[in-house]
C-alpha cells in the first residue's frame, strides 16, 4: 500500500514557472520567493520528495525530510549555499528518514520532529515540536501543524509568505487527491481527516500551495471541493 491516493491531477504552473513536478534521478525544481528559495528533489525508490529551504537574507538552510540518497541531498544543500542548519522530519516512516543519520553526521544539523514520532527516528531529536510551535530558518518562521492519523506525531510546516500565499509542507498527511495512507495498524483515517480539515482547510485559504512527501504539488483550492468525497470513501 503506497502512502499516496490514486487520483489524477495536473501540473499547475505558477507565474514563476515552478510546477513542482520532479522525477527520479532528475534535477531539483527551484522556486524563488521573496524571502526564501525552495528546492524540491525526488530521492529513493519510493518517490520521496525532499525540500531544501534557503533563507535569502541569511543563507541559513533547512531540509524537510532526509529521505534517501544522502550524496544527492548533500549536493542539493551545496547548490543552496553553505551548510545545513536544520533537518525537519515530517514523520518517522522509514522512507522519510533513510538518509537522516548520514546528513546529520556530515553537516552537524540540528534535528526537529513531532513529539510523538521523535523516539522512532534513527538519530536523537534535538527539538520536539507540536501544534502551534514554530521552526526558523534564518529570518523565516515556519508554523508547525500537528496532523494525527498517518503516524501519531506527523507534522506539516506552514510558511506564510509576505507576498500573501501560504506554502505548506505536508509530509504524507495530505496529497493531491486525498489524505495519506491509514490502512495499517495504529493509523486512523478519522483522526487524519479531522485534523486535515480543521487544522489545514479551515485555517488556510484556497491559494495555499502544498508540497507533499511524494508526487506532485497542489493547492488547497484544487482539493477543497473533494473533502466530502474523501470522507465518504474513508481514505
Amino acid at each position: 500500500m503506497t502512502d499516496t491516493p490514486d487520483a489524477p491531477h495536473g501540473h499547475e504552473q505558477t507565474g514563476d514557472g515552478y510546477t513542482g513536478h520532479v522525477t527520479r534521478g532528475g534535477p531539483a525544481a527551484v522556486r524563488e520567493l521573496a524571502a526564501v528559495t525552495i528546492r524540491k528533489l525526488e530521492v529513493g525508490g519510493f518517490g520521496n520528495n525532499a525540500y531544501l529551504l534557503t533563507c535569502r537574507a541569511t543563507g541559513e538552510q533547512l531540509l524537510v525530510d532526509a529521505a534517501a540518497e544522502p550524496d544527492r541531498l548533500l549536493a542539493l544543500v551545496a547548490d543552496g549555499g553553505d551548510g545545513l542548519a536544520t533537518v525537519v522530519t515530517t514523520h518517522s516512516h522509514h522512507d522519510h528518514v533513510g538518509a537522516l543519520a548520514e546528513l546529520v553526521a556530515a553537516t552537524g544539523a540540528r534535528t526537529v520532529a513531532g513529539t510523538d514520532d521523535a523516539d522512532a527516528l534513527p538519530v536523537p531529536v534535538d527539538v520536539r515540536v507540536g501544534q502551534g510551535d514554530t521552526v526558523t530558518v534564518g529570518d523565516v518562521t515556519l508554523d508547525v501543524v500537528h496532523l494525527r492519523g498517518h503516524t501519531p506525531g506527523s507534522i506539516a510546516l506552514a510558511y506564510p509568505d509576505p507576498g500573501g500565499r501560504t506554502h505548506l509542507f505536508t509530509g504524507d498527511s495530505l496529497f493531491p487527491g486525498g489524505v495519506g495512507n491509514t490502512k495499517n495498524p495504529g493509523q486512523s483515517f478519522e483522526s487524519l481527516i479531522e485534523d486535515v480539515t480543521t487544522r489545514v482547510f479551515d485555517v488556510y485559504d484556497d491559494d495555499t500551495w502544498f508540497y507533499p512527501g511524494h508526487g506532485d504539488d497542489s493547492t488547497l483550492g484544487a482539493e477543497r471541493p473533494h473533502l466530502p468525497e474523501w470522507r465518504a470513501r474513508g481514505w
